[in-house]
């Protein structure tokens, strides 16, 4: 398949005025295609040829200005359109085109609870090929007419308001000029529920079998929907632009949203079935919020070419979290955001692999390289930067740029230039020189406090290892005089670093603990001095301030990262203070990094038993602090990493006997499946369990469950079938693709599929060539060898990237996860 160059979209982008594209696509042709016709109005600005793009399973015909001309010529996903004249044209395109079952173009599920069906779109990138032909590419705006031909008893959603016609035949408003990545389509039969707000129809929609689920949170749905708009509108000066909000939660997503204008698209766990904590609803509201910032930065003004991603991901990342702060219940969400979506951008930052937040425009030369550039750099980074920003610019000002930007550009295209020369005119500072600073650099800076005592006083010095200027804030605490276990903050200091990296002398003695970026309001590791880290070892969970402890919490794990601080250090002092903590997204964010990284990678196979004890032993504190039923969001946290840490089966097999843990909860499906999987690890249940527990729950997830399960057995013959399903057969869907991969790889059976680690690069490498980018980037993610850490599995894994050619996709996973297997070694001292 052929890949679009950046030069060959700016070519036909000064070839082609496109004007509109009216689409008629047909869902009722069978189970494994469907009909798209598409006419496109476009004007040449001179003679000359060009190409539109379509992935069809068939070709059947095609018209330029009335005159045929021969399918044959489709070569890969390009149809030529040679010898036009300047002028208006008008082609038309008659395909049929093949369902997807990996979340790429047309998305069919059936859903095994209902037996239902549902399709949807996910256009992004290039992905429009797959469903209707188009000049794809960001900055060819148009107008988009649809129509749906779908079975009588399905609604079909779209961009605009859709209206029945009977028979099946529905038609979708015409939209405002639209990027083609940005149309959407989703059919089935709907569970709907519908408003209108602000004089729009608003709707939020989920599959059948989910209603009731659905149903029991669309007032908490629909009430965020209606704050953030409200909150939009307050900040921006230019109105929604679109005619409807939907938002349907999809099955099988690839990504956690889509902002589609008028229908946005969600992964539909966002649906919950089980018990939730806050936190968790907290990350669904966020994901409403930046879907929506969305629909101005990226929908209304659009990038040019996607060098420029970070402008619609940074800026919506970093609104989703403010406007939540600002407009709902959710009032603390930068903390999670520093505890469990910052670590994403640093982790990122550090690897080879990484890019400027703004990367130059050469080194996105085409879509397949753009497409590696959606990471924790495009979004936490990005969005930490824009934090820096407004800290150093300040809001209003940060505002009115970004009004003067869509008055500028709305339903058109934009680039960064463009928008710093918006924010550039609502300032006197020199944004330009800040964005060449932050945007165009890469990698992460080091703080580091020195403190000097002086007479009758102390003097602190920010000593910065890297090059990017920081307005932070530094927090002076002391020991609480009436209960020495918590710390009260003395003084808080506003630095720019380097230029007053050094204080004036403070008055009295030195402060017990000094953190520096105390807010969080910049993006940096920053480092304790020797005498601060043992007030946190003692005290980390008496300082006052939730976001003040997360700081403190990625110091402490960037230090075992960097080989700073023992894996083991971490894990006595996660001991020492998450028993006491009082904030659900640290004790979360605290507990799958000492899972996941320390325990599972960090430490030793004969260090693991301890780690376990350890993570096992925090879990019961917590469960002994909400006996009382005070905090069922901790609880369900600790319930779920004391499931994960089991080490003997007897104890959680009999919550699975029972159907609840003592005390509550009862086990909901997401709390059986767990138990099972873990029990399936330990060798403590068997397929006919497994078989018996999908019985109970056939849904989407069940069948999900299973898979890891039956992939999680310690057993030569389902470590066999498990890796058939996912490198031989080509039937599994991108979601039970990752399932089956999650339940492969065990610390605990690192013998048992050793023989698998070389077979890995090979099969990975031919997988990807079969099922494409979206499969190939689940296979780097999910079915790596992670838990193989030795100099083996590395020179393995490093010969494969030096001599086979595969897609960029899975070339970029597989760099990242060597390049976090080396880190691994180093932590172990390897």
């Amino acid at each position: 398949m052929s890949v679009l160059t950046r030069d060959e979209a700016q070519t036909r982008a000064r070839q082609l005025d496109v004007h509109r594209y009216t689409i008629d696509l047909d869902l009722t042709t069978g189970d494994e295609t469907f009909d798209s016709r598409t006419v496109i109005h476009f004007t040449a600005t001179a003679a000359g040829d060009t190409f539109v793009e379509i992935k069809p399973a068939e070709l059947r015909s095609l018209t330029l200005d009335g005159q045929p001309l021969d399918p044959a010529a489709l070569t890969e996903n390009r149809i030529p359109l040679t010898g036009l004249t300047a002028g208006e044209h008008e082609l038309r395109v008659d395909a049929r085109m093949s369902y997807s079952r990996t979340g790429e173009g047309m998305h069919r599920f059936t859903d095994p609870s209902d037996g239902e069906t549902y399709v949807y779109t996910q256009l992004f990138m290039d992905d429009v090929q797959r469903v209707f032909a188009a000049f794809d590419q960001p900055d060819l705006k148009a107008v988009f007419e649809l129509s749906v031909t779908a079975p009588e008893a399905w609604t079909v959603l779209g961009n605009g308001v859709a209206t029945h016609h009977g028979e099946g035949r529905w038609t979708c408003a015409p939209t405002p000029l639209l990027s083609t990545y940005l149309v959407a389509v989703a059919a089935g039969p709907w569970h709907s529920v519908r408003t209108e707000h602000a004089g729009l129809p608003f709707g939020i929609h989920c599959r059948r079998s989910l209603a009731p689920y659905l149903d029991a949170d669309a007032d908490e749905l629909l009430d965020i929907t209606r704050q953030c708009y409200d909150r939009y509108h307050e900040k921006f000066e230019e109105p929604y632009p679109f005619d409807s909000y939907d938002q349907a939660f999809v099955p099988e997503f690839n990504a956690g949203a889509m902002e589609n204008p008028g229908l946005v698209t969600f992964r539909d766990e966002f649906v919950y079935r089980s018990a939730v904590t806050d936190t968790q609803r907290q990350t669904r509201a966020m994901v409403i919020a930046h879907e929506m910032a969305h629909m101005w930065f990226g929908d209304l003004v659009t990038l040019k070419w996607w060098d420029d991603i970070w402008l619609n991901e940074s800026f919506a990342e970093y609104m989703g979290y403010q406007t939540l702060t600002e407009a709902t219940r959710f009032t603390d969400t930068w903390t999670d955001f520093a505890i469990a979506r910052k670590s994403w951008g640093y982790d990122a930052d550090q690897r080879p692999s990484t890019h400027p937040v703004a990367p130059d425009p050469d080194a996105v030369p085409d879509t397949a390289s753009a497409m590696l550039n959606f990471d924790g750099i495009s979004y936490a980074k990005g969005a930490s930067a824009l934090r820096q920003l407004v800290t150093w610019l300040g809001e209003k000002d940060f505002l009115a740029g970004i009004n003067t930007h869509f008055a500028r550009h709305k339903f058109a295209n934009a680039t960064l230039a463009d928008f710093i020369d918006s924010l550039a005119g609502a300032t006197d500072r020199d944004v330009h020189a800040w964005a060449e600073s932050w945007l165009r650099t890469t990698g992460v800076d080091t703080l580091t406090p020195a403190l000097a005592d002086t007479a009758g006083g102390w003097t602190l010095t920010v000593e910065r290892d890297g090059t990017r200027p920081h307005r932070i804030a530094v927090g002076a605490y002391d020991a609480d005089p009436i209960d020495p276990g918590r710390l009260v903050l003395r003084d808080r200091l506003e630095i720019d670093v380097p230029e007053t990296g050094t204080t004036a002398p403070r008055p009295g003695r030195r402060p017990a603990l000094i953190v520096l970026n105390d807010g969080d309001n910049t993006y940096a590791k920053v480092r304790l001095d020797a005498a601060s880290w043992a007030v946190v070892v003692d005290s980390l969970s008496g300082i006052p301030d939730a976001l003040t402890r997360a700081v403190v919490w990625n110091a402490a794990r960037d230090m075992v990262r960097d080989g700073e601080l023992a894996p083991t250090a971490y894990l006595e002092t996660a001991g020492t203070h998450l028993p006491h903590e009082n904030d659900l997204a640290i004790v979360q964010g605290v507990l799958s990094f000492a899972a996941g990284q320390i325990a599972d990678c960090y430490l030793t196979p004969d260090q693991r038993p301890a780690a376990l004890a350890t993570l096992t032993r925090i879990s019961r504190a917590l469960l002994r602090r909400t006996e009382d039923g005070s905090d069922p969001g901790l609880r369900l946290t600790a319930v779920r990493h004391y499931i994960d840490a089991a080490t003997q089966p007897e104890p959680i097999q009999e919550w699975l006997t029972e159907g609840s843990v003592p005390g509550g909860p009862e086990l909901d499906p997401e709390l059986r499946w767990r138990v099972l999987t873990r029990l399936a690890v330990l060798g403590a249940t068997d397929d006919a369990a497994i078989t018996a527990e999908l019985e109970r729950d056939p849904s989407a997830t069940g069948q999900e469950g299973a898979a890891r399960c039956r992939a999680a057995l310690p057993t030569p013959e389902a470590k066999a079938a498990a890796w058939a399903r996912l490198f031989t057969g080509d039937d599994l869907s991108n979601y039970l693709f990752a399932a089956t991969a999650q339940g492969f790889w065990q610390p605990e059976q690192a013998d048992l599929v050793r023989e698998y680690v070389p077979r890995f690069y090979p099969d990975a490498v031919a997988l990807a060539d079969r099922r494409g980018p979206a499969i190939a980037e689940a296979c780097g993610r999910y079915a790596f060898p992670v838990h193989a850490v030795d100099a083996e599995a590395l020179d393995a894994g490093e010969a494969c990237l030096a001599g086979t050619d595969m897609l960029p996709a899975l070339r970029r996973k597989l760099a990242d996860q060597l390049d976090d297997l080396r880190r691994t070694l180093r932590v172990r001292g390897t």
